[in-house]
């Protein structure tokens, strides 16, 4: 069905080729996974195979890529649409139309089906991804979960044989991830469709792959078996990451298979009462709980209502300085709402709003910054010059600080790559994680005392998480206090000193992080769900529990 052969791609100006002599092969209705490093080259071989790359990317190309028999050098997107079609990250910036059935109907209409067999694949459609409740509501009404679906069954229209997608779940809770995963799962094994999925979660999808490509340095391995796969990849989930640090074999890919492998060695855990009931830190094994400075952050009765409908009520936070506070919660329960309303871009409708001692409603923006600095979903908004370079100049001169601080900071955040390799892009071109972490480099440029994050680790791998980890682990050993809204649960795992789960614009839970997450369905991390109830989220306090209790590792 696809066939790669040779395929290097080397974009317009760079040093190097963002792919080089990729070969592999996909058969039919197979779900094949492509796992990387940030920037390692998986959006260029997702957009290689719709014609994306080269028709539009522009750049020099060498090799082949057909997709069932076409040439994607010879044939331009709207050539292969029928043959293959691509949902990108951000499903909404693709919708034209306002309503679920509109916007299914849209694709078959540019195509000119008859009425007829529009009708009948609207309604197929709409029963295969689970769509026929909403048929009628406004895309703008849905959660994010909702309107990946759409977007998905939208490019379903024209019937096409390839389905890639890129980051599916990036902006997605764990719920609302089972649920676009399952749809994709059911297109595979209902309809025999083949699937080619970008993802950086891998805990929520390795399971479901047929088969794994791995992408190291701009080079591209076959489609491997998924256990062979994590074994040799430099990036994995926790759950394979547990397998390794214990000595499993064969290695689990799901919560499942390590449940079953772990459970003689979690009864004897659970049987060294001193040890087990010790406290483990929701961060890295022997760093113990940060203690926390004064308040940052007072929230007081919060109100929000935006269009006539309430979407926070009666909300009461606080954070402090040297403490890392984890918002979480569903889709659509006003995680983001919250963050604006604490930079003074919305405006509460009742309750008392302090960040670092001022009201963020009423400070100039010029003043504010130095106080607060948000680094929204759309991290690319921050960023208005032509290149890298440019831009990290730009924000030394806006904070008035000392040239090079805000490439000092990108550095430190890219890791090994930097941003010399860089430099020249405009920040468009980057990947989503390089574009995130540039904009979290020009936003602690200003060196504020409360820092914001929505949704940080969209397009990001683990070892660039570790980096933002690093990072925010030091601006809480600064005194600053950090509060990040996410549905990432093992980045709040990670890092997170609290956890403050929203649900229908109220908190429901706010507490330790180790405490809240563990005793979560939805949101407890993959190390949680293997070792409950022993209160431990992260593989590093997992290891760090079995040496302290002298239990021997290997499979039990």
């Amino acid at each position: 069905m696809i066939q790669v052969e040779g395929w290097t791609v080397t974009y317009d100006g760079a040093a190097r080729p963002a792919l080089q002599d990729a070969d592999l092969h996909v058969d039919e209705g197979e779900l094949v996974l492509v796992v990387g490093e940030t920037g390692s080259g998986k959006s260029t071989l997702l957009r290689s195979l719709d014609g994306l790359v080269p028709h539009f990317s522009g750049g020099a190309v060498s090799g082949r890529v057909q997709v069932a028999g076409r040439d994607t050098r010879t044939h331009r997107p709207r050539d292969l649409a029928d043959v293959v079609a691509m949902v990108v990250q951000d499903p909404a910036a693709s919708f034209v139309t306002d309503t679920v059935e509109d916007e299914l109907a849209y694709g078959m209409e540019a195509i000119g089906l008859s009425p007829t067999a529009m009708r009948r694949r609207v309604e197929e459609t709409l029963d295969l991804l689970g769509l026929a409740d909403l048929r009628d509501r406004g895309l703008r009404s849905l959660s994010g979960g909702q309107q990946q679906r759409v977007a998905i069954g939208a490019v379903l229209a024209a019937g096409p044989r390839i389905l890639v997608l890129d980051e599916p779940t990036s902006a997605l809770d764990p719920v609302a991830a089972e649920d676009v995963l399952s749809s994709i799962t059911r297109l595979v094994h209902d309809v025999g469709m083949t699937v080619v999925v970008a993802e950086h979660r891998l805990e929520r999808v390795v399971h479901h792959a047929d088969g794994i490509v791995l992408l190291q340095g701009a080079t591209c391995s076959d489609v491997l078996p998924p256990a062979a796969a994590m074994a040799r990849s430099t990036v994995h989930p926790p759950v394979v990451g547990l397998g390794r640090a214990l000595g499993w074999s064969p290695l689990p890919l799901s919560v499942r298979d390590a449940r079953r492998a772990v459970r003689p060695l979690r009864d004897r855990l659970a049987a060294a009462p001193p040890v087990a009931a010790r406290p483990v830190t929701a961060r890295r094994a022997g760093t113990g709980r940060r203690e926390p400075g004064a308040p940052c952050v007072a929230v007081d009765g919060l109100a929000v209502v935006r269009d006539g409908q309430p979407v926070l009520g009666g909300v009461d936070l606080d954070a402090r300085a040297g403490q890392v506070v984890a918002l979480m919660g569903r889709n659509g329960v006003g995680k983001s709402t919250l963050l604006r309303v604490l930079t003074g871009t919305l405006r509460p409708s009742r309750g008392q709003v302090r960040v670092d001692g001022v009201d963020p409603g009423s400070t100039r923006a010029r003043e504010l910054v130095c106080h607060v600095g948000l680094v929204p979903q759309d991290a690319g908004s921050l960023l208005h010059a032509d290149t890298v370079a440019r831009e990290c100049h730009a924000a030394d001169d806006d904070f008035g600080v000392v040239v090079g601080t805000c490439r000092a900071l990108l550095s430190r955040l890219l890791g090994p790559t930097g941003p010399a390799d860089l430099d020249g892009r405009h920040p468009r071109d980057l990947s989503e994680g390089q574009r995130l972490l540039l904009a979290l480099a020009v936003v602690l440029t200003g060196a504020p005392r409360v820092v914001l994050l929505d949704e940080p680790t969209r397009g990001l791998d683990y070892t660039a998480k570790a980096r933002l980890v690093d990072v925010l682990d030091q601006l809480a050993a600064e005194g600053r206090a950090v509060v990040l809204a996410t549905h990432d649960v093992e980045l709040a795992a990670d890092v997170a000193d609290r956890v403050v789960l929203l649900a229908e614009g109220e908190v429901v839970a706010d507490g330790p992080a180790d405490e809240v997450l563990s005793a979560s369905t939805a949101f407890a991390p993959q190390v949680a769900k293997v070792l409950h109830p022993l209160p431990v989220l992260t593989v590093p306090a997992a290891t760090d529990l079995v040496t302290r209790a002298g239990v021997v590792r290997g499979r039990p």
